[in-house]
């Protein structure tokens, strides 16, 4: 039988090194794109996101309340996160439109 495990792994770590491959192929060298800022702007600010979430948490943990500053900082990084990436994806979507 087949391993899920090691399938998932592996076809998702393959998925992610052609990806970056194909973004550096053919938005970086071929013919740059400014979709491949996008793509890093969305990736610092999910970075981001996610440190200021766990920041939410333990300010809860430890002190039982949340600084508004780090619950505005929170919702505005995973905003910045969703847009950016969503608007990397359009803007690939535009670039190969004609290979449908």
């Amino acid at each position: 039988g087949i391993k899920i495990r090691k399938v998932v792994f592996s076809i998702s770590w393959l998925l992610l090194k052609l990806f970056l491959w194909r973004m550096k192929e053919k938005y970086i060298i071929r013919n740059f794109h400014p979709l491949v800022f996008f793509y890093f702007l969305g990736f610092f600010f999910f970075i981001a996101t996610l440190l200021l979430s766990v920041r939410i948490i333990w300010f809860v943990y430890v002190f039982g309340n949340i600084p508004p500053i780090n619950a505005l900082a929170a919702m505005f990084s995973f905003m910045s996160a969703s847009l950016f990436t969503l608007f990397a994806m359009w803007f690939d979507m535009e670039a190969n439109k004609e290979l449908k």
